[in-house]
């Protein structure tokens, strides 16, 4: 029995395996509060590739809900998996905190997904999440991680308790990513205090064969982008920043930051960090760097 995922404890199991030479959930399981959606068909037929949504009754995570999911890859095989929306956590009652956690393995020659739509905590939600990928040395994989700062409609901008999301990724049982993001309300300052006008944070993960040229088209893209963004204006030749360095309000906060970080051996993995004042500039971002995965799957994610 693994330590991170009790089977007693689960509420989900996902197993995707060649079918007539094609990948396929071959089993499929869940419970309360958690339900999948597999389509018989996503995209174009000539793809080989599963699509699996999942989504949670009464459309949220409730205070004190424990999700936790078990999938399998096998080799040769290509996974998605995805949300209809975003995930919603629900005020937290009685200071309870809801978790959702998932344990991937994926196998040889095999190309595992995740793409949900943002975590949106309510105000005073506690969230706390966990994602465990095994690969094997030809395994590919693609993760993004993301929330929002809440509801705006309703006036709530970083008003939750807690939010905490691991993501810890082994090769060949060896650690290779190892990381963390905790944002915690204390008595020295608050999140919204530390985040300033920033309303969503976001992680993009690639590794493996299969990404390689993904990963090296956004790491020219995001030095590109920033390197513009960034740059100091100049007024006849001379920095505003040494024209006018008492001035704040000559500067423009870029509205969406991005840095790119190789990891794993030789650099095979690259992990790129987001920080956007609007969600829709981030679905925009990574709609046109991850626009060259619809041959591999289908669909464009985030179209």
């Amino acid at each position: 029995m693994r330590a991170e995922l009790r089977v007693n404890m689960e509420t989900g199991k996902l197993v995707v395996g060649r079918v007539g030479g094609k990948s396929t959930v071959t089993r499929c399981f869940s419970k309360y509060p958690l339900k999948f959606i597999i389509p018989t068909k996503a995209g174009r037929s000539e793809t080989d590739a599963v699509w699996i949504y999942t989504l949670t009754y009464g459309g949220g995570i409730v205070s004190g809900d424990c999700i936790s999911v078990d999938l399998t890859v096998e080799d040769g095989c290509t996974a998605v998996l995805t949300t209809q929306a975003s995930t919603k956590v629900y005020k937290s009652v009685a200071l309870k905190c809801s978790e959702q956690m998932m344990e991937a393995r994926i196998g040889s020659d095999a190309l595992l997904v995740v793409i949900p739509d943002p975590v949106t905590c309510f105000s005073t939600a506690r969230y706390s999440q966990k994602q465990i990928f095994r690969m094997v040395g030809d395994s590919s994989l693609l993760i993004v991680d993301w929330i929002t700062s809440g509801r705006h409609e309703s006036g709530e901008k970083w008003d939750f308790g807690l939010y905490k999301s691991t993501n810890h990724i082994y090769l060949d049982t060896k650690p290779m990513f190892l990381d963390t993001v905790l944002l915690e309300n204390t008595s020295v300052s608050s999140i919204g205090e530390r985040m300033q006008d920033y309303q969503v944070i976001a992680m993009v993960i690639l590794l493996g064969p299969k990404l390689k040229k993904i990963q090296n088209q956004i790491q020219e893209d995001v030095k590109k982008m920033m390197s513009e963004q960034l740059r100091a204006p100049s007024i006849g030749g001379i920095s505003v920043s040494k024209a006018c360095n008492s001035n704040s309000d000559r500067y423009t906060k870029p509205s969406l930051i991005a840095s790119c970080s190789p990891f794993g051996p030789k650099g095979t993995g690259v992990v790129v960090r987001i920080a956007a004042t609007t969600t829709e500039s981030v679905y925009r971002f990574l709609h046109h760097q991850l626009a060259g995965m619809e041959s591999m799957l289908g669909l464009c994610p985030y179209q």
